[in-house]
């Protein structure tokens, strides 16, 4: 027949929820025809966690780390369906840069320059920090450029749907016409 469909493995739960569990049926076999709401049943479960004595707790954080390890195993033998990534159209506009990220083009080779064994990551907080202490004039000409190239983008996008939209007609004319 066909391919059989793997689950997904069981999330590994905390040592609180495994307490939870168990006075849930503890609490079920002493009063079965009492009914708690989930807020009342919280409420009291959590101040019996908050009472139980340290021991008591560790047998319930041994059953949580075995259900962990249980997980690990699991998902290390799990083959899921991986998502396929939409691919990108070759031909649509690509989203302008944000002032911060003109400003960080701005004064990248500068900062790597004068610090060469930092890694791009402590050059890019580097900058985070120098955008966050200039003053908003000296942010206003980035604002203006990112604000103009946002305009321009805008404008493509329309002019690409458009495009796009008259290719769609045009093949749906075609394939309307093939089935007559």
């Amino acid at each position: 027949m066909g391919k059989e469909v793997q689950l997904r493995p069981k999330v590994n739960v905390s040592s609180y929820i495994h307490f939870m569990l168990n006075y849930r049926n503890k609490f079920k076999e002493q009063q079965p025809n009492t009914y708690l709401g989930f807020k009342e049943f919280s409420r009291k479960c959590s101040e019996k966690w908050r009472s139980i004595s340290k021991h008591e707790k560790a047998k319930y954080e041994a059953l949580a780390k075995l259900d962990k390890a249980r997980y690990q195993e699991e998902m290390m033998n799990y083959m899921g369906k991986r998502r396929k990534r939409r691919k990108r159209d070759p031909h649509a506009p690509r989203q302008p840069p944000s002032s911060f990220l003109l400003f960080s083009l701005d004064h990248y080779a500068q900062l790597k320059h004068d610090n060469p064994n930092w890694s791009v990551v402590q050059v890019a907080k580097a900058t985070g920090k120098m955008w966050s202490m200039t003053s908003n004039v000296d942010k206003q000409p980035y604002e203006q450029k990112a604000a103009l190239l946002r305009a321009k983008y805008f404008e493509d996008v329309e002019n690409y749907r458009k495009q796009f939209q008259k290719k769609r007609n045009v093949q749906g004319y075609a394939r309307n016409s093939l089935k007559k």
